[in-house]
C-alpha cells in the first residue's frame, strides 16, 4: 500500500473537498458540494483525512460548537463523518484519525461525543466514549386548527429564501435552555439544504421559522427557529393538520405548561465527558444540529 497523508481543514483544496464529497455520497447519500458553494462550510467543521494521490481514503470530521445545559454554556466537540473506502477498511485507519482527533481536542472541551451506527457499537469504547440513552418527547395535540394564514414554505432553491433563513439563524435562540446547541448555524444551513429542503416554513406573525413535516396523524417537529420566547400552541395550532393526534418532538421540549411524555430512544450516543462534567439524563439533541 501506497503511503497515506494525514490532512486536516482543507475544505478550499478542490481535488481533497470534491473526493471527501464523493466518499460520503457513497457512503452516507450526501454531499458537501453545494453547502460549501453556499458559503455554509465554516471553520467549524475540519475534516481529518488519510490522503493518497488527492483521494480522500479515510475521514473522521470534528465539529465544534455549545451545548446548553439548563442555561449555561459548554464546549463540545461532535465527531462524525467517519467512513472508509471500501478497499481500505479493516487497516485501522479510523482508529488511527480517532487517536488524532483526541490528540488535538481531547482535553480542550467539556465534552466530545458522536453518533454511532449498529456495526461499530464496541469501536467507541476503546477511546474513553460511554454510550447514553436519549428520550423521545411527544405530546398529544387536539387544539383547533386555526388555519394555515401567514405561513410561507421557504424555498432553498431562491437565492433570496436562502439569504433569509441564513440570516435568521445567525441571532437564534437554543431550541432548548434544558438542552440545547449553539454555534450551529453551517449544521443547520446543511440540514436545510440536503435533508429538509422541502420541510422549511416561515410563520410571518409569530416570526419563527419551522422544520416540520405532518405524517398522517403525527407533526414531526424538527426545529423552532425563533428570536424571542414562543408560543408553543400558538404555533402548533397553525401547523396540525385536520389528523393530527400527536405531536412528536426532535429536540428537548422545555415550554411551561405544555405536558410531554418520554420514552427511551436508543440514538447511538455516545460520550467522553471531561472534568466533572456530567451528560444530563432525560433528554434529546437537536436533529438539526448533528452532524
Amino acid at each position: 500500500m501506497q503511503q497515506l497523508t494525514l490532512m486536516k481543514d482543507y475544505k478550499h483544496n478542490d481535488p481533497l473537498r470534491k473526493s471527501l464529497s464523493g466518499l460520503a455520497e457513497s457512503t452516507f447519500g450526501i454531499s458537501f458540494e453545494r453547502w460549501y458553494r453556499e458559503g455554509f462550510w465554516s471553520e467549524r467543521y475540519i475534516p481529518f483525512s488519510y490522503v493518497q494521490e488527492d483521494q480522500v481514503i479515510a475521514n473522521v470530521s470534528v465539529t465544534l460548537l455549545d451545548w446548553i445545559i439548563n442555561g449555561v454554556k459548554k464546549s463540545a466537540v461532535q465527531i462524525g463523518t467517519v467512513m472508509t473506502h471500501p478497499g481500505y477498511r479493516h487497516r485501522g485507519l479510523s482508529a488511527r484519525l480517532m487517536h488524532a482527533v483526541l490528540a488535538e481536542y481531547g482535553d480542550s472541551a467539556d465534552f466530545m461525543y458522536l453518533f454511532a451506527n449498529d456495526t461499530v457499537l464496541d469501536f467507541y469504547p476503546r477511546f474513553g466514549f460511554i454510550p447514553e440513552e436519549e428520550h423521545l418527547f411527544s405530546m398529544d395535540f387536539s387544539a383547533p386548527l386555526s388555519g394555515a394564514g401567514g405561513i410561507r414554505k421557504l424555498d432553498i432553491n431562491s437565492l433570496e429564501d436562502l439569504a433569509f433563513i441564513a440570516k435568521f439563524a445567525e441571532g437564534r435562540l437554543p431550541v432548548s435552555k434544558r438542552f440545547g446547541t449553539g454555534r450551529t448555524q453551517g449544521l443547520l444551513m446543511f440540514y436545510c439544504l440536503e435533508v429538509f429542503n422541502e420541510d422549511i416554513y416561515y410563520l410571518e406573525n409569530e416570526d419563527v421559522i419551522v422544520i416540520y413535516k405532518n405524517e398522517g396523524k403525527q407533526l414531526e417537529l424538527f426545529d423552532i427557529i425563533s428570536h424571542r420566547e414562543i408560543n408553543l400552541e400558538e404555533i402548533l395550532t397553525k401547523l396540525a393538520g385536520r389528523d393530527t393526534e400527536k405531536v412528536l418532538f426532535h429536540f428537548t421540549p422545555d415550554y411551561e405548561g405544555i405536558p410531554v411524555t418520554s420514552t427511551p430512544h436508543h440514538s447511538g450516543l455516545f460520550i467522553r465527558a471531561g472534568g466533572d462534567n456530567i451528560f444530563p439524563h432525560h433528554v434529546k439533541h437537536p436533529a438539526t444540529s448533528i452532524a
